[in-house]
């Protein structure tokens, strides 16, 4: 198994009140913890989002240590942009920037972690479908979103193969050798993914539409 498929969150079956509440509430809690946090830019808004969603996490019955399990990956991301800020001499910034993105992303794990791929697609869908009169085809967009959640787990995979190679061979510190390997292989992942579905008849009928 991928190391990496739980970058998201993968979906167990609980009995916490995340779990119980009808998935559109959830969406909406997603955006009215990450839409403020982004509007505003402050260290206490920040803050205190990061406060109520891992509250969110904890009193649903899942373990802060499931609910910040994003992998090495994610974590050295927000690092770098912490020390990025810090370097340039915006402390506020090196705390609200990784907080405002660790928010969206435990924000996108209450959802993903209490409830099933299947409900959360089905009600984006349901969703969008007023937006149909401005040409957005809901059913697009839900494959899209499909689509990106079962890339992730492949495409931080394929780096850490990359980088192990690399260092199997004493060259982990060429930059080359690691995205070269990650580029090939998520350009012929993509071409995998859109010969299945042309297969099923999928891209023939986005064509057709």
């Amino acid at each position: 198994m991928n190391p990496h498929a739980g970058v998201l969150g993968i979906h167990e079956p609980g009995d916490g009140w995340l779990f119980r509440i009808p998935v559109g509430i959830k969406y909406l809690l997603l955006l009215a913890l990450v839409v403020p946090v982004l509007a505003f830019a402050s260290w206490p808004v920040t803050l205190g989002a990061l406060l109520v969603v891992l509250l969110f996490h904890r009193t649903s019955g899942i373990r802060l240590s499931r609910a910040l399990r994003l992998g090495w990956m994610m974590w050295s991301i927000l690092a770098v942009l912490a020390l990025f800020h810090l370097v340039t001499l915006a402390p506020e910034a090196a705390f609200v920037r990784p907080g405002n993105l660790l928010v969206a992303i435990l924000a996108a794990r209450m959802l993903t972690l209490t409830t099933g791929a299947p409900e959360l697609l089905d009600a984006l869908v349901w969703a969008l479908r007023p937006l149909r009169f401005l040409g957005v085809n809901p059913d697009q967009v839900a494959l899209a979103v499909a689509l990106m959640i079962r890339s992730i787990p492949y495409l931080l995979g394929s780096v850490d193969d990359a980088r192990m190679a690399a260092r199997a061979r004493g060259l982990e510190r060429n930059p080359a050798l690691l995205l070269t390997p990650v580029i090939i292989g998520a350009v012929a992942y993509a071409e995998r993914s859109g010969e299945a579905l042309m297969a099923r008849g999928i891209g023939e009928r986005t064509l057709a539409d």
